[in-house]
């Protein structure tokens, strides 16, 4: 059986250093879609053609994997910056102005300051520096391949301390994504203060008889 080719993660970067931009950092986020929770950017910028055996899109790689490659990408990293946007925030201006916000927050404390910001998706905003998005990029990039480790990582230890905080959801195991034990306990307790009312339209009017 053939095997596949090993991706080289620093084509994009590479080609940035070529043209002479020297300082790059990836950005990605994570928890765009569940019902419960903020979502998490982070930016990583990280030492010219660094290796990092494993390094790979984080909904791709085991929990145990990503938290090992965790450790690893903030011990060698040139600089990181990991934020948050509320479930308020969502709210209050939609996901995905939520994110870029979240995504200038995790940007704002690097240093030294990127020249280029790799970015995830097909959608960027003007975070005053030049940008590139990159689709599929957290497979195609390393430095967004570490930042979507570092934000799924970071958003996966913060739903389970609101596990502890509001153990009837189940946020330990679903991260707030919408799963049929998670509607279940919509319906026995509807929702506390981390859900996204946003995102909860369809599942009320699915359910129009469940608590508020």
């Amino acid at each position: 059986m053939r095997q596949e080719e090993p991706i080289d993660l620093w084509v994009y970067e590479r080609e940035a250093f070529d043209a002479g931009i020297k300082l790059v950092c990836g950005v990605d986020e994570a928890g765009r879609g569940p019902l419960a929770g903020p979502v998490c950017a982070a930016a990583v910028m990280l030492p010219p053609g660094l290796e990092i055996p494993g390094l790979n899109d984080s909904k791709k790689l085991t929990d145990k994997k990503r938290r090992e490659l965790y450790d690893v990408i903030v011990e060698q990293a040139v600089s990181y910056g990991i934020a948050f946007a509320s479930e308020q925030e969502i709210d209050e201006i939609n996901i995905l102005q939520a994110t870029f916000l979240a995504m200038e927050r995790a940007m704002q404390p690097l240093s030294p300051q990127p020249q280029l910001a790799l970015i995830d998706g097909n959608r960027a905003k003007d975070f005053g520096l030049p940008v590139r998005t990159i689709v599929k990029g957290d497979s195609l990039s390393a430095s967004i391949a570490a930042a979507s480790i570092l934000a799924k990582v970071t958003r996966d230890r913060l739903m389970e301390e609101y596990d502890a905080q509001y153990p009837q959801y189940g946020f330990e195991k679903h991260k707030g994504y919408e799963t049929r034990a998670h509607d279940e306990a919509l319906l026995a307790h509807g929702p506390c203060p981390i859900h996204r009312m946003s995102f909860l339209k369809k599942f009320y009017e699915k359910h129009p008889e469940a608590p508020r």
